[in-house]
């Protein structure tokens, strides 16, 4: 019963924003529909970048700076993570290639050793 409610209520909202616009768009506009709407080639313009000549506030630029430094502190950083992400992953590769390397020398050294000599014969 409820969702009658609510579609009726949507049911009116709809017909008072297209009353609203139908007499926006009338000849006859009411000086309260002028102070809601604004022309179309304004609305265009409203959310362009500003001219060159326009008034820069000190505040403004002090909120872009701050923005803008956010925004490389942030790629700085994620640029940080991943080169350490890149450098752990090659080092536990370099790791595990090693210990494979040695292991496979070992087994080598295992199966061809006669045991007339000894084993390894490093002289320091």
């Amino acid at each position: 019963m409820s969702w009658t409610r609510v579609f009726v209520l949507s049911l009116l909202a709809a017909l008072l924003i297209l009353t609203c616009e139908y007499f926006v768009q009338m000849g006859g506009k009411t000086e309260r529909a002028s102070r809601v709407f604004m022309p179309e080639s304004d609305a265009s313009n409203f959310f362009k970048r500003r001219n060159r000549r326009s008034y820069y506030d000190y505040a403004e630029g002090q909120a872009e700076q701050r923005v803008q430094y956010t925004a490389n502190e942030h790629r700085r950083e994620s640029g940080e993570d991943r080169r350490g992400q890149r450098e752990r992953f090659a080092e536990e590769d370099q790791d595990e290639q090693n210990e494979r390397t040695r292991e496979t020398h070992e087994q080598y050294r295992e199966y061809h050793y006669d045991g007339l000599y000894p084993r390894y014969r490093w002289y320091f």
